[in-house]
């Protein structure tokens, strides 16, 4: 006897050859009382070959379908470029009115906007990346940040919200791992910090219309409809 026969069962080695001997019965390769005989001796066998000479006498399950393993999940990545020039910091004011960062744009490694009873628009679908951690420091008093990201670009928050709200995307499709990550921390009092996630050149009506149809296909996929 092989030392693999040997060896302590586990409960999924035991469950498995029961499924095999109910489908076997399902084959008619054996009555009602063959397979109640068999199952006893499943749920009472100690080591592998038990199992195993439980089947030896039996035809091969052929067309047997497995269940096939989970793929992963689709990621997304930008590329970042760290022999490209880059500011290691830059400062946005708005107070009283609005700014605007988007288009091509080397992101610095950290930048702070300030921002007061005004607006700060950061667009970062165009961005060329040379640092894989880019630091956005946020100054909010009854003011707004909105910040838009290309899928793929991983976005977190440390700061502080005060009598306001930081609004922070759910990725479609998961960043990868060595995606690009943007960090936000700072003071947000009586404003709001939007984020949110579009493709390059589309509008946020598309990108609603767009992720809408995107959850729905997935959830239609797990169902298995």
């Amino acid at each position: 006897m092989k030392d693999s026969e040997k060896r302590a069962l586990s409960p999924e080695e035991r469950q498995a050859t029961v499924d095999r001997l109910c489908a076997h019965f399902a084959r008619d390769a054996m009555n009602t009382t063959e397979l109640e005989r068999r199952l006893d001796i499943a749920y009472a066998a100690r080591t592998r070959a038990e199992l195993v000479a439980l089947e030896r006498d039996l035809p091969s399950l052929r067309g047997e379908t497995r269940p096939a393993a989970p793929e992963p999940p689709p990621t997304a990545s930008v590329p970042v470029d760290p022999a490209r020039p880059v500011q290691e910091h830059d400062l946005i004011v708005s107070i009283w009115g609005a700014t605007e960062r988007k288009g091509s744009w080397v992101p610095p490694r950290q930048l702070t906007a300030v921002t007061v009873m005004g607006g700060t628009d950061l667009d970062f679908r165009q961005a060329a990346f040379a640092t894989e951690t880019v630091s956005v420091r946020l100054l909010a008093l009854m003011g707004g940040v909105d910040i838009v990201v290309p899928p793929g670009v991983r976005v977190e928050w440390g700061g502080i919200a005060l009598m306001g709200g930081v609004t922070m995307p759910e990725p479609v499709t998961p960043p990868a791992q060595d995606a690009p990550v943007i960090r936000l921390s700072g003071l947000v009092c009586m404003g709001g910090v939007d984020v949110v996630e579009r493709h390059p050149g589309e509008s946020a009506r598309e990108a609603r219309k767009r992720i809408r149809k995107d959850r729905k296909a997935r959830r239609r996929l797990a169902s298995g409809d």
